[in-house]
Parts: C-alpha cells; structure tokens; sequence
C-alpha cells in the first residue's frame, strides 16, 4: 500500500500574538541561571509592535515547515468553531498542509498564545484547551513517519494511543520533541512514548530535566537519554551549537553564520527539528541531518513569528552550498 504522507505531525495548533516590548528588563538570579522578565506593574507600559501569527505550535510548525521543503504533511490537532479555527484552516490550506485529521471542537475556542518578546527572546503565556482528537490508532499505513510535540495537559489517555500505535506498527519513525506539559508529565509516565521514539529534540536544559539531574555533560545525558529507548538523540545548546548521538558516535555542529543579528528565537527550535528530521525522511544520514538543521533556524531567527522563515528545499540547498568550510559536524 501506497503511503499517503510523507511525514504526519501531531500535537496542539495555536494562534500566536507576538507582543515586542519596548520597557522591560531582565534580573538575573546569583547564580546567573534563572533570568526573569520584569515590567512595571500597575502602570500603562507600551509596546513596539503587534504581529498575529495562525497556526503555529511546534508540532504545527514542523508540518509546515516539512511541506515547504517539498514532503507530504498532515496534521492531527484540534481546533475550536472559532473565527480563530477557520484562519488556521485557512493558513494550513495555503501552506498544502492535510486537514484530513484535523479535529473541530464545537463550544470551544482555539489556543490563542501571547509571545512577549524582548531582546532577541520570549516569554510565552500559554493556555491549552481541553480537546477532543483524532484517534490516533486510525493512522494505519498513512505515513512512515510522524512527529509528536506540545499537546495539552489533560492528554495522557491521548498519550496511551499513540504509544499503542507504534507498538502495533513497528515500522514507523517517530520524532518526539516533548512540548511543556509532555516534559512535566515526566519520563516514567510517558515511557511507552520514549520506548518507542527513533529521533528525541530536547535542549541541554530539557535533557537534564528529563534525567532528573544537574550534570549536563552531554556524554552523560546522551547515555541517560538513550536508555530511554530512542535511537537518536539530538541535543540543541543554543547559539552555542548542537549535538547529536546514533547510539555510537556523537557529533557537534556549529551554527550557521547569522547573516545579521537575530530578530526573535521563537520557532528557532521547531525549525531546526523541521531541517534534521526531513533529511533523515529524505534518506540522509545523522552527518547530513546535522549540516540541514542550523540553516533553517538562522533563517527563522531573522523574522517575527515561527514559520515566516521557513525555507524551501533548494534555498536550503543553496545556503548549504556557500557554507563556510568548516560548516561540518565534528566527531566528539
């Protein structure tokens, strides 16, 4: 049987407002590890810009980012009979992304995020309705590989169906990039789901988080992690760079040179799992997937809002073609 989708993404859609600040401030803790946005309270403060981002998410974000690099994408997610709802089926129609699982929760309004931004970073205020999904278990021969991020709290049964899915269909990929709540619930929780993971996205912090630990040598969280079940683990640091284990070898990649000073970070991690996860669907090896992850977050980092910066395959190949020489992974 013919697959019908290249890659079928699930986890929740919201719409984001992206708020860029004009007053505000960043307090450090003495440890210089927990920085904390500051605003004047009670008082009228303003702000530089409003931008309102449809049908974004990480999950969301990897399958439209996915469909621009020329792959076959749908979506299982839910919506509310919202105006909100109709601009992300709207969005997801001019992007070629799949509705077909695509659930629309009737009485209910759709996620709406508000991004603040400041200096480059952002603090998101999120809120997750309790949604009714497609059940993920009715997948059979869709795709050969999904990819399951942020999804709201009250999904563990949701959880459950998934893990059930890939236990029935071995043969399926999963990329598994656990969103806030999937990171609250805790490893022993979702062990099914990691069990059954083939490529893990978490950053350092996210990784020591998961093992329960402060060491946050990547040796020692490779190891932790992939006990866990999954045969990649890839490990993003920031500007710093990002590694990435096969179980046998871990590599680093360095960035890819900002061509200018970053505008706002926010999406720059789906879009590094949007470049890495479609090589590894497109056949390339871990080495490869490492040189195509960075180009798309530089090139998200240069624009307001998750998606706008998403790259097509060949201007992806073309900034792989003028990279510096050294633009290539090291082996640790």
């Amino acid at each position: 049987m013919k697959q019908k989708y290249d890659l079928i993404c699930i986890g929740d859609v919201v719409i984001d407002a992206f708020i860029e600040l004009e007053e505000a401030k960043v307090e450090w803790d003495k440890q210089h590890e927990h920085p904390e946005l500051e605003m004047p309270f009670a008082d009228k403060i303003p702000y530089k810009s409003l931008m309102v981002m449809p049908a974004v998410g990480n999950a969301s974000n990897v399958a439209v980012g996915a469909r621009r690099l020329g792959l076959n994408t749908a979506i299982v997610t839910a919506v509310g009979d919202d105006h909100y709802g109709d601009e992300v089926l709207d969005r997801y129609h001019k992007e070629g992304v799949s509705t077909e699982y695509l659930k629309v929760n009737k009485g209910k309004p759709t996620n709406y995020h508000f991004v603040l931004t400041f200096k480059a970073e952002r603090t998101i205020l999120i809120k997750h309705e309790k949604y009714a999904y497609h059940d993920p278990r009715l997948l059979d021969g869709k795709a050969s590989w999904v990819y399951f991020s942020s999804i709201a709290e009250h999904t563990m049964p949701f959880h459950r169906k998934v893990a059930e899915y890939l236990k029935k269909h071995p043969g399926v990929k999963m990329g598994f990039n656990p969103g806030t709540f999937q990171l609250r619930f805790g490893a022993e929780k979702l062990r099914e789901i990691y069990k059954r993971t083939y490529v893990l996205f978490v950053n350092r912090e996210e990784a020591a988080f998961i093992l329960h630990t402060k060491n946050e040598d990547i040796t020692f969280l490779f190891d932790g992690l992939h006990k866990l079940g999954p045969k990649i683990v890839v490990i993003t640091d920031g500007p710093a760079g990002a590694y990435a284990s096969d179980g046998t070898c871990i590599y680093f990649m360095p960035p890819y040179p900002d061509p200018k000073k970053p505008i706002s970070r926010t999406g720059a991690g789906d879009a590094f799992s949007t470049g890495f996860l479609c090589a590894l669907i497109y056949g390339l090896p871990v080495q490869e997937a490492l040189r195509w992850a960075p180009i798309e977050s530089m090139h998200v980092v240069q624009f307001f809002g998750a998606q706008t910066g998403l790259l097509t395959k060949s201007k992806l190949q073309a900034f792989l073609k003028k990279a510096p020489k050294n633009y290539m992974p090291k082996t640790l």
